[in-house]
């Protein structure tokens, strides 16, 4: 059915938030990139388009939020290891980031995210799968 999955996020500095995911070890599809938009690559089939927020309000009617005031998404991505998640966080913070919360250790599963420059949530999570689904 569905081959890919294309997050569309609103940026107020396009430099800043590729050098913010390039300082976290994130490439860029030059392919899809140019000085509206930036296509940057989270997996295999997973892309976020960084968009200028003129462009982005090319695409909808509705009112830009403020993702620094108000939540338009929780985008959670799953890591390897426990060492993963804390890499990453530790990553974004060095680069300008902020974590609004402490990790979450629930024993089979361990999250913890980061506020990128703009503000938008980003949450990273390992889940043991030999503890999954034990009590």
């Amino acid at each position: 059915m569905h081959k890919q999955i294309y997050v569309n996020l609103a940026v107020a500095d396009l430099p800043k938030a590729r050098a913010f995911f390039s300082e976290l070890g994130f490439s860029f599809n030059p392919t899809f990139s140019n000085d509206q938009g930036a296509c940057l690559v989270v997996g295999e089939n997973i892309y976020v388009m960084l968009l200028v927020k003129p462009f982005f309000q090319t695409f909808t009617a509705k009112a830009i939020i403020d993702p620094k005031e108000q939540v338009e998404a929780l985008t959670c991505l799953s890591c390897e290891s426990r060492a993963e998640v804390d890499e990453i966080v530790a990553k974004a913070v060095r680069a300008g980031g902020t974590t609004p919360r402490p990790a979450q250790d629930h024993g089979f599963m361990y999250g913890h995210g980061f506020d990128d420059l703009d503000g938008h949530a980003w949450e990273f999570v390992y889940m043991d799968p030999n503890a999954a689904g034990a009590p």
